[in-house]
């Protein structure tokens, strides 16, 4: 949104005269005096004096749109986005002629999760102003919305043009570049606006994250430490910087637990004296309300952990589900959770305030976390304590550091009982399973092993790239020089050719180009398919695979892991654990090269493995979502046992037969 400065100007045409008010009159508009004296407060940011004189100046000149868009500005400055949007409507409507109004419409329209009325706005603008570089930038945050990536390039490369020093623009312009897969030329973007605004705090944030994705975590996080020295309450950079920590070999256990109670301390502590009493009713046995929070109720990993969740625990008497969903649109995997009998509430538009009090109001009894300290997380939602107990599940390896955060799920495959709780803030609940795994419909039938035939062992890894290191690198690559005719495929590049610096790091471990095979992401299918080429998969470390691992398992292809002391270090032992392939598991860079010779040399052994890994995971816990759900309720009903008690949280483990739950599964 354009700054107020400009604003206060006299509202002109595309050819730069002065706009025409229908039926307006000579003292009819605010004059230059009250308009600096606009500029000079809000400079000064005394937001409420300068919004207190604009709603004054709509009383006195209400056929005068300036009044409004100030209004409509100051509003948004003060965080109060959606009560911004009916005076800058306003503001466009009494002034047709103004392409800022028309701007900052769409500004607000896109921050308010309507992106399709935003491209409106903004292509309203455009006509009267063609050259309006906020305008395009506009323009392309809401393409970007809409999921028109490359419309929202040629938005964002339009107002460069017009502007090579718009900061944002670059800035916003590199985040799709990372989410296309350029992440070269996204670092680009990002150090040319700070060489232009070195305390652009939101693009060191940024750099940080494409450093990340090529493999650099300690670059990366200096990035996000830096973006905190300028913005302490940088909540978002200081989320990037502990998943970055957690992907470093070099941070133990202790360092990135005192690292995410840092996170708590600094943007948790300071709520906690206004932690509200919850009244809700302490009546153990009645219906409960429970809430999901989470920006990937959409086409994401998370939402194939919940949904299968959700169709069991919707049709309980004793619960009453709530989603409440951070992201600007919705797809048809949201359409399809929607069907769910859930009450479904779309959350991105809300202040971190707005959001916990809005939850308050719903009276939640249960408020579970599926983020954590991933993108679109509301933490400082949970900070604030709207629900009596909290917890958080599934969307991240590790505690959130919130004292406000009552409990962690987990099972005992992936945090033993005991041997990973003083890692978390969270006390540890143990669920007959982590979480349902659901294979694809559609996936091909297992093969016989490729080895076999092709005469070499083929490793692979479908981890995503920003988990690839050199010191994983350099650890596959001690098993492929020890195994001279291995192959190794790598699936899950994010941009077809590019990828000279993976070749790189191989090749300064003496492993030829012509040994590896690069595959960018593709359709389920394909991606399935590919494993028919692939005896054993690798994982990474110290942040393992999951739902990767479970894809392989399906397809027939164990995974050799390097289980470690973290709990992102955990991931690979939790689904070999629940199939039985405690074998693939090692625990030193060693055993990890000498468990890898091992498989490749015995290969028929290897075959019978392959041939029963789908019908091992099939009888696994992890496919009985039911078994699983019956678990979480019950661990619910344990949690809230003990808020109506007064008890504090405590770690429990909730255990259900597993033969129960497959015959009511066959009834």
């Amino acid at each position: 949104m354009g700054n107020l400065k400009t604003l206060l100007k006299k509202s002109k045409t595309a050819s730069g005269k002065p706009a025409k008010k229908s039926g307006m009159r000579k003292g009819e508009s605010p004059s230059a005096q009250e308009r600096n004296t606009l500029a000079t407060l809000f400079a000064e940011g005394r937001y409420p004096e300068v919004l207190a004189l604009a709603q004054e100046m709509t009383v006195r000149f209400p056929r005068d749109g300036f009044g409004w868009k100030v209004v409509g500005v100051v509003l948004n400055q003060m965080g109060r986005v959606t009560d911004a949007l009916a005076p800058m409507k306003k503001a466009a409507t009494l002034s047709p002629h103004d392409s800022e109004a028309y701007s900052n419409l769409g500004s607000l329209q896109q921050s308010l999760g309507q992106p399709d009325e935003a491209v409106q706005s903004c292509r309203q603008a455009l006509r009267i102003k063609p050259d309006f570089a906020a305008a395009h930038r506009h323009l392309g945050d809401a393409l970007r919305d809409l999921g028109q990536l490359d419309d929202a390039v040629k938005s964002y490369r339009r107002a460069l043009t017009i502007n090579p020093d718009y900061t944002e623009a670059h800035n916003n312009l590199g985040v799709i570049l990372l989410d296309l897969g350029q992440l070269d030329d996204a670092v680009r973007n990002y150090r040319q606006a700070l060489a232009i605004r070195p305390d652009f705090a939101e693009a060191r944030n940024n750099l940080g994250s494409a450093l990340q994705h090529l493999g650099q975590p300690v670059d990366a996080a200096r990035e996000y430490r830096q973006a905190l020295a300028i913005k302490p309450d940088f909540a978002q950079a200081h989320s990037n910087l502990l998943f970055s920590l957690s992907h470093n070999e070099a941070v133990d256990a202790r360092t990135l637990f005192a690292e995410h109670c840092r996170f708590g301390e600094q943007h948790e502590a300071p709520l906690r004296a206004h932690w509200p009493e919850h009244t809700n009713a302490r009546i153990p046995d009645r219906c409960l309300q429970v809430g999901f929070v989470s920006a990937d109720l959409r086409h994401h990993v998370v939402a194939g952990y919940i949904e299968p969740i959700f169709a069991h625990l919707s049709h309980s008497s004793r619960l009453s589900l709530h989603a409440y969903f951070n992201h600007t649109l919705e797809d048809n995997v949201s359409q399809r959770l929607r069907g769910y009998p859930v009450h479904w509430c779309r959350i991105a538009s809300l202040s971190d305030v707005a959001l916990a009090q809005k939850i308050k109001e719903d009276r939640i009894d249960i408020l579970i976390d599926l983020s954590s300290h991933t993108a679109g997380h509301r933490l400082l939602s949970f900070a604030r304590k709207p629900a009596p107990v909290q917890a958080s599940w599934i969307g991240y390896p590790g505690t959130t550091g919130l004292k406000a955060m009552d409990y962690y799920l987990a099972d005992r495959y992936f945090l033993p009982p005991g041997q990973f709780d003083d890692q978390f803030t969270e006390k540890l609940v143990q669920l007959p399973g982590s979480v349902p795994f659901l294979p694809y419909d559609n996936a091909p039938p297992v093969n016989a092993l490729p080895a076999l035939n092709s005469g070499h062992v083929t490793f692979g890894s479908f981890n995503r790239s920003d988990k690839l290191s050199p010191a994983i690198i350099a650890l596959w690559s001690q098993l492929l020089r020890a195994l001279p005719k291995a192959r190794m495929i790598l699936g899950g590049m994010p941009q077809p050719g590019d990828n000279e610096m993976l070749v790189a790091w191989f090749s300064q471990e003496g492993i030829a180009r012509e040994r590896l095979d690069f595959h960018a992401r593709c359709s389920m299918e394909e991606y399935l398919a590919l494993h028919h080429r692939i005896d054993i998969c690798l994982d990474t470390f110290p942040y393992n695979g999951s739902t990767t691992t479970c894809h392989a398992l399906w397809m027939g292809v164990p995974t050799l892991t390097l289980a470690g002391g973290t709990a992102p270090a955990r991931t690979g032992t939790w689904a070999l654990g629940h199939t039985g392939l405690e074998s693939f598991v090692t625990h030193s860079k060693a055993e990890f090269v000498e468990k890898g010779r091992h498989w490749a040399g015995n290969l028929a052994e290897l075959a019978h493995v392959r041939q029963g890994l789908r019908a091992r995971l099939r009888q696994s816990v992890l496919c009985q979502p039911g078994l699983i759900a019956a678990g979480l309720e019950r661990a619910f009903r344990i949690m809230w046992q003990r808020w109506c008690n007064g008890l504090p949280p405590e770690s429990f483990e909730v255990r259900i037969p597993h033969d129960k739950d497959k015959g009511e599964q066959e009834a």
